[in-house]
């Protein structure tokens, strides 16, 4: 079958097609199959992470200062340039390092979606992977532009753009991930391969990127602990985006034998 960057390529030419009810419907059987195990994996690192950044906090600031007053000098506190600088440096770097925990519950996506086992290392299995340093390049890169972006438009005191430009840069680099890891794609390749996806259908897209976030949500109904199980659905309509535009050999091979059949 064709190559991933052959069938970019082909997308680059002709473009393709892409059916909103089709994706979501199979972003939604594939979410069924992995809501409950991958959302107990996010229930029990967000307990981790919730203490292990309350215990920063404690170290840096000490106990006795968290009270009602310190959040709000926090929050009216103006950050110099080096303040806002280094903070998105950091957060460039966390994202660049949870980016193979995000490829892990894609991966997880595409053994549920082939009827193949996964457990807990399934999502660790990236940051052993040859795929790692174009996972950790692709989201710095990203995350550093986004960043960079914000902090230039805080400092001019314009206000919202900021946060629409990211939105933009969040929703056009949406299949990077993928396209490395299904698609063995390098970092750059795989960015300017997402961009130029995404260009083509960018109004679905950002449609089941909506209703997917949206869908989400629904967690927080009740009680707000539900929220993950309900995130993973997020990670399923990425899997499905990227898999009705990007055929495998399994889909191939499908369709081969549809057609051997009919004939």
């Amino acid at each position: 079958m064709k190559s991933t960057l052959d069938q970019i390529e082909d997308i680059r030419k002709n473009g393709y097609s892409l059916d909103f009810s089709n994706v979501f419907n199979h972003a939604f059987e594939n979410y069924k199959k992995i809501a409950l195990y991958a959302g107990l994996i996010l229930l029990v690192f967000s307990i981790l992470a919730f203490f292990l950044g309350g215990g920063i906090l404690v170290a840096l600031y000490g106990v006795e200062h968290f009270n009602e007053q310190f959040f709000k000098n926090l929050q009216s506190e103006q950050a110099d340039n080096s303040i806002l600088l280094i903070y998105t440096l950091v957060l460039a770097f966390v994202a660049a390092f949870l980016s193979p925990f995000t490829a892990g519950f894609l991966k997880m996506a595409d053994c549920a979606d082939k009827d193949e086992a996964f457990n807990v290392s399934t999502i660790f299995s990236y940051y052993t992977s040859r795929h790692f340093p174009n996972l950790f390049i692709a989201a710095l890169s990203i995350s550093l532009l986004g960043g960079l972006i914000s902090v230039g438009f805080s400092l001019l005191g314009i206000m919202f753009v900021d946060t629409v430009i990211t939105i933009v840069i969040t929703l056009f680099t949406t299949l990077t991930i993928p396209l490395i890891i299904f698609g063995d794609l390098n970092a750059i390749d795989a960015i300017k391969s997402s961009v130029m996806i995404v260009s083509k259908q960018p109004f679905v897209i950002l449609l089941l990127v909506i209703v997917g976030g949206l869908a989400s949500m629904v967690g927080f109904i009740g009680c707000c602990i539900g929220i993950v199980f309900t995130i993973p659905i997020t990670y399923s309509v990425n899997y499905a985006i990227y898999r009705a535009i990007i055929l495998n050999d399994e889909d191939e091979n499908s369709i081969d034998a549809i057609g051997q059949s009919d004939s």
